[in-house]
């Protein structure tokens, strides 16, 4: 059998199978304490909201992670399947926090294609993109953009 009849697991999507209008829904994860202490170590967040767990006045109950976080998470579901091996770069985003996540709660996201533009050289596109995310009761929590270029097929 030959490398051309072998499908490779986990390729992601080369812009011309992309429409505007498509949708996906990605994997559901839990965030955790550990996921939490983490991303603040890493990056330096150490926003007091984040590291200390004693409520405050009038403040987030439970414990509120950043909006990085949930996008980090969610990011990773569609490095891993939508634009593995396709993907070549992040151009631009935004983002808007719709309602807090805390530790504990379980994440995913719809990700709704908005656009998808060719380039004129190089075999690739420009793919716009809304992901709505969501938590374990299906209420928004986050929604972005992303603005990226991915591959075409050869």
């Amino acid at each position: 059998m030959s490398d051309n009849a072998v499908r490779q697991l986990g390729q992601g999507f080369y812009w011309q199978d992309l429409s505007v209008g498509q949708r996906f829904r990605t994997h559901r994860r839990t965030i955790t304490e550990a996921d939490l202490v983490g991303f603040i170590g890493v990056t330096g967040m150490l926003e007091k909201i984040f590291i200390d767990a004693t409520p405050m006045p009038g403040g987030i109950s439970g414990r509120p992670v950043p909006a990085l976080l949930t996008t980090a998470i969610i990011e990773g579901f569609i490095f891993q399947t939508m634009i593995q091996g396709t993907g070549l770069a992040l151009l631009e985003s935004t983002t808007k926090a719709v309602a807090p996540v805390r530790v504990g709660d379980t994440v995913h996201a719809i990700v709704e294609v908005a656009g998808v533009k060719p380039t004129t050289k190089g075999n690739r596109a420009i793919v716009d993109s809304t992901i709505t995310v969501l938590n374990q009761n299906d209420e928004t929590v986050l929604i972005y953009t992303a603005r990226r270029m991915l591959a075409g097929r050869e």
